[in-house]
């Protein structure tokens, strides 16, 4: 088991690969710098090596796909990713990695958003969907992680290790957010400075259909680990809505003793059986969700006794 393992997802960034690795391996001299490259096509696999950093390769394209790879293979008592594109400077590294190794926190999250990211990048609509998806998740969640979306982060070995891994692409992010906030993991937030891309870099993100990506995993992850609210929302909804077309209908019927909207009556009917059925799909679904922390719960245990053994 290595103590720390720096891991960097690369996809064409020859331009500044050899810098994230030389500034990492000056501030982590003990540190495993470890590259997978994801059928880049520019040679970054061939620069990082010659940096001084393990090379390993994931063929299935998507940021998420790497990661998982890059959780199976390795072992370290705190890991410590970042991307490839020199964004994020290693000077709060250290920090980061004492915060795993000393504090015993479980994800440390490099704080882009407290600092310079907002001068720095120059998409606005980047800008916006990062407060919206911070904002979001720290309202349905109930938690204060001060940058959902950051590629910077820090990792104990039992967080990495219980961690599954279903995202494929730059959703990573927000799983892994959401994941530590629902399997009440000690989280810590680090301020980072950021730095935009340099001259000739180019960034892999779609602005719009990663974003709507990143959106409807948070609502998939909502339903699965919130299934009282996700279906208990839509119970009142439909519920209310039954409620609001249907009573025309009694007044009326109070009224005269007649029901000449016929068809909303039945639709109202409908609405509200479909109502109670959300209700209970609801009540089932958290019961076998408390079931499934439970069992996480002996699962932690174990992974957490199998990381100090190792670490003997």
């Amino acid at each position: 088991m290595d103590k720390i393992a720096v891991l960097i997802p690369c996809y064409n960034e020859s331009k500044t690969i050899e810098k994230v690795v030389t500034d990492f391996r000056k501030k982590l001299p003990e540190a495993v710098i470890y590259v997978y490259d994801n059928n880049s096509t520019d040679g970054t696999d061939e620069i990082a090596r010659k940096a001084g950093a393990v090379v390993r390769y994931e063929f299935q394209q998507g940021k998420g796909n790497v990661i998982r790879r890059m959780f199976a293979e390795i072992d370290a008592q705190c890991y410590v990713m970042v991307d490839g594109d020199d964004t994020y400077p290693a000077d709060q590294v250290k920090q980061m990695v004492d915060k795993v190794l000393i504090n015993r926190a479980d994800m440390v999250v490099g704080d882009r958003l407290s600092s310079t990211y907002f001068e720095e990048n120059k998409r606005p609509f980047h800008n916006f969907g990062n407060s919206i998806v911070r904002a979001s998740i720290n309202a349905l969640f109930k938690n204060d992680i001060k940058d959902i979306m950051t590629g910077y982060r820090a990792f104990s070995y039992r967080f990495v290790k219980t961690f599954p891994v279903l995202s494929k692409g730059f959703e990573i992010e927000t799983e892994m957010s959401i994941h530590a906030i629902d399997k009440n993991m000690y989280v810590e937030n680090v301020v980072i400075e950021y730095r935009d891309r340099p001259q000739g870099s180019e960034s892999k993100l779609n602005t719009y259909s990663d974003g709507f990506k990143v959106i409807k995993t948070i609502i998939k992850l909502f339903r699965t680990y919130r299934p009282m609210g996700f279906f208990g929302l839509i119970s009142v909804i439909l519920f209310l809505l039954a409620m609001v077309f249907v009573i025309p209908v009694v007044v009326t019927y109070v009224k005269t003793g007649l029901v000449p909207n016929f068809p909303t009556l039945i639709v109202c009917g409908f609405a509200t059986i479909a109502a109670i059925q959300s209700l209970f799909a609801g009540l089932i679904l958290q019961t076998i969700y408390q079931k499934n922390r439970q069992d996480f719960e002996m699962v932690l245990y174990r992974v957490t006794k199998e990381g100090k053994c190792d670490e003997e």
